[in-house]
């Protein structure tokens, strides 16, 4: 005889869980996890979208103190490190939107900047050469550095941050290949072709650290600068460009009165083409990577590089490659162009 006082609902085992009849369900294997799963599928889609528009709506970012904007365009080509992350995350979740939304990022980056790591190649055969290289004022080997440089076969090679100990080293070599040269303060231009005029470019009083030298290249005259603007520094006050961007004012106003039709600037500019304050100069010249560059891209620091701040760029000049030399004594990586002059 069934004894009255006994529990006249018994737990059931109900696929997956224990139940009470009377009451709510309790816990079992695999039960609860589709609430967390959900929210870890809205976080992930978040995270996708925030990303999408830092990449997209990057200029509405404001400056502002610390110059937050500029320093966001600096590094904006790598937020395409975040995709696959987003992606394999999403894929591990299980949730659809996610994935979905990491597939469009991974598009709207490819878009914006898959040249700058693959690059291309332009149709006309070049006629110029040319060379830039922040050598490093402490760079314990400029012969070294030279003989790299010359591997490129160039017809131009600018040089940055020469200091009179090393200059004789890098004579030596450089001028073997290169006969014409010109020096002013800490940048100089070696040339295949004739300097018929040369002078001091002043953009940043104190320094002496740009030119101007009128060449004779292979179809007609080039004004070639050669361009080492001040340093940039990330700290507690944010991102520090001040001084850079004066002097990139000053560099922009002497531009203007450029009168020759052809135009070549190479050099350290302490920025990217992706960061909002070089807009006025690559406004008027264009950077030779963004329309022919072949490869990584990027110049420093030397040992891994984060950022092409080295720069080639012209105006009336077409470009037709752009790679970047192999590592020498510098912090910098030489970069290199080939150009239909």
């Amino acid at each position: 005889m069934t004894d009255l006082r006994e529990d006249p609902y018994p737990d059931v085992y109900i696929g997956g869980g224990f139940s009470d009849p009377a009451g709510t369900p309790t816990a079992g294997p695999g039960s609860g996890r589709r609430g967390p799963g959900r929210r870890g599928g809205r976080i992930l889609s978040a995270a996708v979208v925030a990303t999408g528009l830092a990449l997209v709506c990057h200029s509405f970012v404001p400056d502002g103190p610390g110059n937050l904007g500029s320093l966001l365009e600096t590094a904006l080509p790598w937020t395409g490190l975040t995709v696959p992350v987003l992606l394999l995350a999403a894929l591990f979740r299980r949730s659809v939107p996610a994935v979905i939304a990491a597939l469009l990022l991974g598009a709207v980056w490819s878009a914006l900047f898959a040249s700058l790591f693959l690059g291309g190649r332009g149709d006309a055969e070049p006629n110029l050469t040319v060379v830039t290289h922040n050598v490093n004022a402490a760079n314990p080997d400029p012969g070294a550095t030279a003989r790299t440089l010359l591997a490129a076969d160039p017809d131009l090679v600018a040089l940055e941050e020469i200091t009179d100990d090393a200059l004789p080293a890098y004579r030596k070599v450089l001028d073997r290949r290169l006969t014409h040269s010109v020096r002013i303060g800490t940048v100089a231009l070696w040339s295949r072709y004739p300097i018929t005029e040369s002078r001091r470019v002043t953009i940043d009083p104190g320094w002496s650290r740009s030119l101007r030298a009128l060449v004779r290249g292979p179809k007609g005259p080039l004004a070639v600068y050669v361009v080492h603007l001040p340093s940039v520094r990330v700290g507690a006050s944010g991102f520090a460009t001040a001084r850079r961007d004066d002097a990139l004012t000053a560099l922009v106003r002497v531009l203007d009165h450029e009168q020759q039709k052809k135009v070549l600037l190479l050099g350290d500019l302490n920025g990217t083409t992706t960061d909002r304050r070089l807009a006025p100069l690559t406004s008027r010249l264009t950077p030779v990577k963004d329309k022919a560059g072949t490869g990584f891209g990027f110049s420093w620091p030397a040992a891994f590089p984060l950022a092409r701040i080295d720069h080639i760029l012209t105006r009336g000049i077409l470009p037709t490659d752009a790679w970047t030399l192999p590592a020498t004594g510098s912090d910098h990586r030489p970069i290199a162009a080939g150009l239909r002059a």
